[in-house]
């Protein structure tokens, strides 16, 4: 019997962490390298050699012989290169790891999505240290690596990742929340403020050799056919249902992983369709929230490779039933800790809450668009706007408490609070619960739950970078608005307090039409946003227009996170995948209708028509023998409707019109739908959904 996992002796094992770097480092090294991850002070000059002596000393204690820059292309994934410790002098090995190869690598940056940055010939890029997320050693099947994690950008210091963007964007939200508290404390702590995040990961898990039988999971990740099964998810009976012993088992061995990686996992459930499950951490800085959720997802893929299964990551892979998403909560913290968005027990009193939720309103309703932007991809147009995930019109849930405290801000100012109640259960063996003050509205893309905003449009694939690089962007701009505003009222001889009032006043006046706090999938809600002039955007290819808007650029250049030319190769980039993805999918699919789906319906078609002429040869007058010809009619209608929507198929593929490959895709569909229903499971080439979902 294998020993039991210890989390309290495995926790942070394999991660470069504060515990290692005290034990592996000098005093001096240790405590000029904690002082840049905690406070984003500069690294000094000339200890790059002595943390690398430490890291790599670190890493061969764990049994790593190579070393990578781990790092977040715009491929969406991540990528690494490993180089061996080992070198060779006099025809004797030598190990070593110098500052140099710590802090920079030279990476291929033509063979990585550039948007135009980077021509074929135009090869080096640069990889860059980033000391403020731990290096880890990765250990997959007894082949540790030393993991560190990086910036990439090109040979002319454009930013190639996400990553670039997302600290330059974290940087700018510390400087604006730092200048903002300055002028409203009148000093402020000598530290960094700070974004902290919590992702849900959603994600499906499918017994892996009904996965190789689907050529649509193995090349886009989703299944391209597919009838709905009798039973899905309509008995609402897999949410937080009890867990299989196969996935527990694999859900206990994921967690161990991430625990061992300094990754704080912390729930784990059933999801609300069968074979899905969600996964999610405890809150932490942003960019370390950000590069553990990317592990994680790897991690998902491994553990579920182990076990037979595979996970699935895509948006929507299996249409008629819930797809998965990865909700963003964002908080807001100052230099001293403490949560800004938390309201307290009196949120009418709090200026500081006040002043940052009045900011995030300002920005969301001037930025729906990038916002909207930052999570557009091919597959998550599957599931945006349906009655699982959010609408494409972004609006704001603030809650019965916050609602009323808005409202009298927009009326002078805010003098009281909804108080808490007592929830009663009427059984006097069951204790009284303490009431939170509002509902919870999870139709709400953009939620604040208690305290932080709850962003649901992303979908369960995608690197979270993107979206938290906006939300920091937009809302460093609305608190230095606020602060310019602040400034200025008081130079001119207003108080303080007063003047904070007005401005708070205004932004209310001028931003609450983003406001909403009822059903989102109503049609109600979709009229009444266009009457208050939101933008409802659809899809992805409509989406992405906002990235290279005048106004996402001069927000973007203003606070130095992205250039013009940095916006615009990220829109080619962003644009050329949905392309691409259409353009797999499409093929995929005419290969299966033509090398699988074609010949089953002809076979069934033909045993139909022979079982036809057989009856009719030894009774005409067989009363089957009617179903029997009205069965063998639809098939015919059906096989012949596949012979037309296969041509129309081809043809829009060929042509490289996306929209209308998606509607020949569509049509496509529908009609190898029936005829799954309409064909026996013995002449089906495909696992069927009734299989997938349920046999795991």
């Amino acid at each position: 019997m294998e020993d039991k996992f210890d989390v309290m002796d495995h926790f942070g094992e394999n991660v470069f962490n504060l515990k290692s770097m005290r034990e592996f480092l000098p005093a001096k090294v240790f405590k000029a390298l904690k002082a840049t991850i905690e406070n984003g002070d500069p690294l000094p000059e000339g200890i790059a050699d002595e943390v690398a002596e430490g890291m790599k000393d670190w890493a061969m204690s764990k049994g790593a012989t190579h070393y990578t820059h781990w790092f977040q292309p715009m491929t969406g994934s991540t990528a690494e290169k490993h180089d061996a410790f080992l070198s060779v002098y006099d025809g004797e090995p030598l190990l070593g790891f110098s500052g140099k190869n710590l802090v920079q690598g030279e990476p291929d940056a033509s063979s990585f999505p550039s948007g135009g940055l980077r021509a074929t010939f135009e090869a080096r890029g640069y990889t860059a240290w980033d000391p403020t997320s731990p290096a880890f050693v990765k250990d997959i099947d007894d082949a540790p690596t030393l993991c560190i994690p990086t910036a990439f950008c090109s040979y002319t210091g454009e930013a190639l990742d996400k990553k670039t963007p997302l600290l330059r964007s974290m940087e700018a939200l510390s400087n604006s929340t730092r200048r903002l508290l300055k002028i409203m404390d009148g000093k402020v702590a000598d530290r960094k403020a700070f974004a902290t995040l919590g992702l849900e990961q959603e994600y499906f898990l499918i017994d892996k050799q009904l996965y190789l039988a689907r050529p649509d999971l193995i090349m886009c990740g989703r299944t391209l056919f597919g009838a709905t099964p009798a039973k899905h998810q309509q008995m609402e009976d897999h949410y937080f249902g009890s867990i299989k012993p196969r996935i527990l088992r694999f859900m206990q061995e994921v967690d161990q992983e991430c625990w061992k990686l300094g990754i704080p996992a912390k729930t784990r459930h059933n999801e609300v369709a069968p074979a899905q499950f969600e996964l999610a951490p405890m809150f932490e800085e942003l960019n370390l929230a950000i590069d553990h959720n990317m592990m994680l997802m790897e991690i998902l893929k491994e553990v579920a490779d182990r076990h037979g299964l595979v996970c699935l990551l895509h948006e929507k892979p299996f249409a008629g039933i819930n797809g998965s998403g990865k909700h963003n909560n964002w908080s807001l913290s100052a230099p001293d800790g403490k949560n800004l968005l938390d309201p307290g027990e009196t949120p009418h009193d709090n200026a500081k809450f006040l002043t940052v939720l009045c900011a995030v309103i300002k920005a969301v309703d001037e930025h729906a668009e990038i916002l909207r932007a930052s999570v557009a991809t091919a597959g998550n147009d599957h599931r945006l706007g349906a009655n699982e995930a959010p609408p494409a019109i972004i609006s704001i849930f603030l809650g019965e408490q916050l609602q009323e405290i808005i409202d009298q801000i927009e009326e002078g100012g805010a003098k009281s609070s909804k108080s808490k109640g007592t929830l009663k259960l009427g059984a006097t063996s069951l204790p009284d619960l303490p009431k939170d003050t509002t509902d919870r509205n999870r139709t709400s893309p953009f939620a604040f739950t208690g305290s932080k905003f709850e962003f649901r449009a992303p979908g369960s694939a995608l690197s979270c970078s993107g979206p938290n690089m906006v939300l920091n962007t937009i809302v460093a701009e609305a608190l230095d608005y606020i602060a310019d505003k602040l400034e200025k009222g008081v130079k001119g001889g207003k108080d303080k307090n007063k003047a904070l009032q007005e401005i708070l006043q205004d932004i209310v006046k001028k931003h609450k039409r983003v406001l909403f706090n009822g059903d989102n999938y109503s049609q109600d809600w979709v009229n009444e946003a266009a009457k208050r002039g939101l933008p409802n955007i659809k899809t992805s290819d409509e989406a992405l227009k906002a990235v290279t808007s005048n106004k996402t650029i001069a927000t973007f250049e203003k606070y130095g996170v992205l250039s013009r030319k940095e916006l615009e190769s990220r829109h080619e980039i962003l644009m050329e995948n949905y392309m691409k993805t259409i353009d797999i999918e499409g093929k995929t699919a005419l290969d299966m209708a033509k090398t699988m789906i074609l010949p089953a319906a002809t076979r069934q078609q033909s045993r139909l028509a022979k079982t036809v002429k057989h009856l009719a040869e030894i009774d005409a007058e067989n009363p089957s023998l009617t179903g029997h010809k009205k069965q063998l009619d639809k098939i015919s209608r059906l096989t012949a409707d596949l012979y037309k929507n296969i041509q129309e198929l081809e043809k829009t593929v060929e042509d490289g019109q996306t929209q209308t490959t998606k509607n020949s895709m569509n049509k496509l569909k529908q009609t190898i739908d029936t005829l799954e229903k309409e064909t026996s499971d013995k002449n089906w080439p495909l696992p069927k959904y009734s299989e997938l979902l349920f046999i795991y």
